[in-house]
């Protein structure tokens, strides 16, 4: 793919970044949920006396610190990766990727550590009105730090708002609000943030039917359902809505992802939304059960649409006005040979020759013919571009599935809720029971999707995950990571077994 690239330091270095934030995504969806679900049922409390309320919400309370401190030690591991396993990378962008980092780090993370302090030792020590307040900072501080990392993650999808050094040969940020309000960064926000808080307000409902199935705390189940499925139900459908306008804008900015999604080998118009098929990594899907022209709708509001495929992409097409690959690649190359020409100049001191060749990095001729294509010059084969196109067309109906089988779970608990009869429908308890492993599998293939889907690159267009790996020995990152799975392991299930001790002992008394 890439030359004098060892790939296998490129395999074990992806498998370990994805293995880092698999596990640090387990934690974090429920702290950006939990902490609001928190913050309403003490807004509750201070309203109404209720010590009910109070009691309520400190049991939640416990089960989110267990879960918020795990989550901090997977993600600082992640950050560190950056350094040791992406050190190319970090070169190449730590001037965007870098400042949202800071951001985070220095506002949001200190907000909500500060603030954590006070919400869990401050019951009786401050007013009740200064104790909500930090129980909502703790709740906006966790979406602020989600702002920051995300915002850096949009960037990477759709790199905006920033311009190439070549005598540093990395990128600067110019223009820091197209960075942090590009339509990618914003809708990228929404949806995995909502995505958050459904997943804790299945954790809620969940956890409560177990409370009725037992017959105890009953209070405390009923009221934390009522508020987990009315949250859960608004996010939902918020989530849906989300995640319908991700794909217009990846079928605008990532077309290779979009039509991995659907296996879309062939453009067409009036394409249709795959329910079932076996994809092929080459060949049109099998089997195929499709709704005629809603792959279409998805992307131009429009059955009639023409939605682009695979091979158009890789052989381009001209009616279109899509470049081959082939073709890309090779300005990608010879943007690359320029920019080392003109390393070469400065370090020979061929004043002359530098002067020229620096002057089409200004020249918007040359950037928008040549550079734009600057990652492209790292690939050899066109067929490098395609990602895994069966794993990216099952994660993504996984994640839909899923979607909207939780706002049918949320109105079906709220219609019972208000016809007084849930405590009855012990087999709608066991399913809110069992279906807490849901969102968190939603969760990842989200993410699969949004990760995987965009390969080969880092940085969409600019740089190629091979070409982002540090320079060290493979073997020692497969070594950290066997060492990281283990300890990874051993924090999930100390993680639940200590939820899972503390939901049996139940709320303490006030």
């Amino acid at each position: 793919m890439i030359e004098n690239i060892d790939l296998s330091l490129v395999n074990w270095s992806r498998a370990q970044f994805a293995l880092t934030a698999a596990f640090h995504w387990i934690f974090v969806p429920l702290t950006l949920g939990l902490s609001f679900i928190l913050a309403f049922m003490e807004t509750i409390y201070v309203r109404t006396g209720d010590p009910e309320w109070k009691r309520m919400t400190k049991f939640w309370m416990t089960l989110f610190g267990i879960n918020f401190a795990v989550g901090v030690a997977t993600g600082l591991i992640l950050e560190f990766e950056f350094g040791t396993n992406w050190s190319n990378y970090s070169w190449f962008v730590g001037d965007i990727f870098g400042a949202p980092l800071a951001i985070e780090g220095i506002f949001a993370f200190f907000l909500e550590t500060t603030f954590i302090a006070l919400m869990f030792f401050g019951w009786n020590k401050i007013s009740k009105r200064a104790h909500l307040t930090s129980t909502w900072l703790v709740a906006f501080g966790a979406s602020l730090s989600a702002v920051w990392i995300l915002v850096a993650n949009a960037w990477m999808q759709y790199p905006k708002g920033t311009s190439f050094n070549p005598d540093m040969a990395r990128n600067e940020m110019v223009n820091f609000w197209e960075v942090l309000f590009s339509p990618m960064a914003i809708n990228k926000f929404f949806h995995t943030v909502t995505s958050g808080f459904v997943l804790a307000s299945i954790f809620v409902i969940g956890i409560s039917a177990w409370f009725l199935l037992k017959k105890r705390e009953l209070v405390l189940a009923r009221r934390s359902m009522t508020i987990a499925a009315i949250f859960g139900l608004l996010s939902s459908l918020f989530l849906i809505l989300t995640g319908d306008n991700a794909s217009r804008i990846i079928a605008r900015y990532q077309p290779m992802k979009f039509a991995a999604a659907e296996a879309l080998h062939t453009g067409t118009t009036n394409a249709g939304l795959t329910v079932f098929g076996i994809p092929s990594q080459t060949e049109e899907t099998k089997l195929k059960v499709e709704i005629p022209g809603l792959f279409s709708w998805m992307t131009h509001f429009s059955k009639d649409a023409y939605v682009t495929g695979i091979n158009d992409l890789i052989n381009g097409n001209a009616e279109l006005d899509i470049m081959p690959a082939a073709e890309k690649i090779e300005r990608g190359k010879i943007a690359r040979q320029t920019l080392k020409d003109y390393k070469d100049a400065k370090k020979n001191d061929d004043e002359a020759t530098a002067n020229f060749l620096r002057e089409k990095f200004d020249s918007p001729v040359f950037l928008e013919e040549y550079f734009k294509y600057f990652g492209y010059g790292f690939l050899n084969s066109p067929d490098s571009l395609v990602p895994n196109v069966p794993l990216i067309f099952w994660s993504f109906r996984v994640m839909v599935l899923f979607g909207f089988y939780f706002v049918v779970l949320f109105a079906i608990v709220l219609w019972k809720i208000y016809r007084n009869s849930l405590d009855k429908q012990r087999w709608l308890l066991w399913l809110m029971l069992w279906s807490i492993p849901l969102p968190y599998l939603a969760g990842q293939a989200g993410w699969v999707v949004a990760e995987v889907g965009r390969q080969p690159w880092a940085v969409q267009d600019y740089l190629p995950t091979a070409a982002a790996v540090s320079q060290i020995d493979a073997g020692s990152v497969q070594v950290t990571f066997w060492l990281f799975t283990a300890v990874f392991t051993t924090l999930l299930i100390a993680e639940l077994s200590i939820m899972v001790r503390q939901i049996k002992q139940g709320p303490k008394e006030v």
